[in-house]
């Protein structure tokens, strides 16, 4: 790998593993359909110039349901519920519950594909189901069951979104495509939050979480992601969301003093090491970077549709 491929991979595993602390921040002043409301509203409008460049919203026709089936999956849903959880939960301990993505991923592709799941998958399975029994056990923080399910169901959604747009969506333009999902996302909420307001003018702290949550870690994350996947490839790019949870963990710890206990750690090295293995290719080969990959293992990395489908660069 280039050194620019591994400045953009680092720089992508920081940028996506700081959502989660700056979620948690925003909660605690605005509410959780603001919280997406503003980062898919921001992201959008950031991205409009990349995406006329991609094609504008001509390269989405007809292919309208399958793009708001992929929105509702991969941001509509996951995001709200995300902030929700947040409210309750410890950043770094949600970071942790989105990094098993490629656990529901291996169900879902076996009960809805049939797809043949080799031995070292089921065995990566039930490793990073001990890690997160760990997170679900006493001193570990996860005492607040409605918002790790919750949690829980926006992983199951980046679980499914791929698979809907490596069927569907595999000729569309990432940045056009993405830009689309963030807008439509955005009029999604923004009659919620009409409806719920007035809302109070946010603390600075809350403002500034608000506004990178939307331009660095939606509309430049985007940006970089496609320019790492053009540079080394969709299958290394994957690599950035084994960095995101411990990004997660150390930020929550280092910024929010949430515990960093034994019981963390070691749980973030069974999700981890067991997300691997049921993510591993059952051929045995290494991938070649013009192959589409099977799952992203956290939520950040998903939206891109870049990541589930054979990469062109952006525009």
């Amino acid at each position: 790998m280039s050194r620019r491929g591994w400045l953009l991979l680092v720089a992508m595993g920081v940028i996506w593993g700081v959502p989660y602390l700056l979620i948690k921040v925003a909660v605690g002043e605005v509410t959780p359909p603001m919280v997406v409301f503003v980062r898919t509203g921001l992201g959008a409008l950031l991205l409009v110039p990349f995406a006329l460049r991609g094609g504008g919203l001509r390269v989405l026709r007809g292919h309208w349901r399958p793009v708001v089936a992929f929105a509702v999956l991969e941001i509509v849903g996951p995001w709200i519920l995300l902030s929700n959880a947040e409210r309750t939960l410890s950043s770094s301990l949600t970071g942790l519950l989105v990094a098993t993505v490629p656990i529901l991923a291996v169900v879902v592709a076996r009960v809805v594909a049939k797809e043949h799941v080799a031995l070292v998958r089921w065995a990566g399975l039930l490793v990073a189901l001990g890690g997160v029994a760990l997170l679900l056990g006493p001193g570990a923080g996860a005492d607040d069951p409605w918002a790790v399910a919750q949690v829980l169901l926006a992983a199951l959604g980046y679980a499914v979104a791929p698979m809907i747009a490596d069927r569907h969506l595999r000729d569309v333009p990432p940045i056009p495509l993405t830009t689309a999902c963030l807008a439509l996302s955005a009029l999604a909420y923004a009659p919620v939050v009409a409806l719920t307001g007035p809302h109070p003018w946010p603390s600075t702290p809350a403002v500034l979480s608000l506004a990178a949550l939307g331009a660095v870690c939606t509309a430049v994350a985007f940006v970089l992601f496609f320019g790492l996947i053009s540079e080394v490839g969709a299958a290394r790019s994957t690599l950035v969301a084994y960095l995101n949870p411990v990004v997660a963990v150390l930020l929550g710890a280092l910024v929010l003093d949430e515990p960093l206990t034994v019981t963390v750690a070691v749980a973030t090295a069974l999700i981890l090491v067991g997300s691997a293995a049921a993510s591993r290719r059952t051929s045995g080969r290494a991938p070649r970077a013009d192959e589409p990959v099977e799952a992203v293992p956290a939520g950040e990395a998903n939206v891109a549709v870049g990541a589930a489908t054979p990469p062109r660069p952006p525009g």
